[in-house]
């Protein structure tokens, strides 16, 4: 376990059923999330030399991205879920990659270098802090003054397309955007996120709305299955079901292609810089 915890709701979910779906269906959740890798990476404008920090770095997709970036440097990514980190690190081992380090952590509270990183990222791994204003003040404290953040969290569900998906076959009304605890659209609200960051340190923040389809099956049932077996499904549908299979599968249909099911996710892509010692 990490060595200090205090988000430790998250820290049952992401080392329980969550981490251990995300680690054994890597390769799918980089398929539905992929489109995202490239903007984020453009944004964090991760360069040769960059000492990079990666937030909620999961299985590894984006820390490995960077440490290609930046060859002659190091990237350090950070999670609370084992298994996750677990695929990371021997896939980063796979890809011959030395200069990325995986660390079981809770950013929130995590002993972290004083200006010690340069540029400090992540794809969908910052919505779930218990105590937002804590992580993101000890992740502009780990950076260098003029350091840069970019990171991509979700932005309004009525924009994403599985969850008018799941709205359809629950009773239950769809999420919306909020800065009530950790979730996954706890970052949904511009202002809330400015709020945040500037409060934390940083300055030049900018929100971008970015829209990318993802692929969830290679056809309606087999996106079905894989959509039921998911967290939110478990949450807002009770997991799966015959009905909910057969329902889902026929929705599904209308999203077939020839790369397969896509479904388009709606994000922010945050940025900002951190201030210098005279302007905290």
């Amino acid at each position: 376990m990490t060595r200090h915890l205090v988000n430790s709701e998250q820290s049952r979910a992401w080392n329980g059923y969550e981490g251990r779906h995300w680690s054994d269906h890597a390769d799918r959740w980089n398929a539905v999330n992929g489109g995202f890798d490239a903007p984020l990476l453009e944004a964090a404008g991760v360069g040769l030399r960059d000492r990079v920090i990666d937030l909620g770095c999961g299985t590894g997709q984006t820390s490995r991205l960077a440490a290609r970036a930046a060859s002659s440097g190091t990237v350090l990514g950070l999670d609370l879920s084992g298994p996750m980190l677990d695929w990371a690190r021997e896939t980063a081992a796979r890809e011959g990659l030395a200069n990325v380090e995986f660390r079981q952590a809770d950013v929130q509270v995590e002993e972290l270098p004083a200006g010690g990183f340069d540029v400090a990222m992540s794809r969908f791994g910052v919505m779930f802090y218990q105590d937002p204003a804590a992580a993101f003040a000890n992740v502009a404290g780990a950076l260098r003054p003029g350091g840069r953040i970019a990171f991509v969290c979700m932005a309004d569900p009525a924009r994403t397309d599985w969850v008018h998906l799941f709205a359809a076959l629950s009773d239950d009304a769809p999420p919306t955007g909020g800065s009530e605890g950790p979730g996954m659209f706890s970052l949904a609200d511009p202002e809330h996120v400015r709020g945040l960051l500037g409060g934390a340190g940083f300055e030049q923040i900018a929100l971008e709305p970015v829209e990318k389809a993802g692929v969830w099956g290679h056809d309606a049932q087999d996106a079905a299955s894989f959509l039921l077996s998911t967290g939110p499904a478990q949450h807002l549908l009770g997991g799966d079901s015959g009905r909910a299979r057969e329902a889902l599968t026929e929705r599904l249909r209308a999203y077939e292609g020839a790369g397969g099911v896509e479904l388009r996710t709606s994000a922010w892509l945050v940025t900002g810089v951190r201030r210098g010692p005279g302007e905290m």
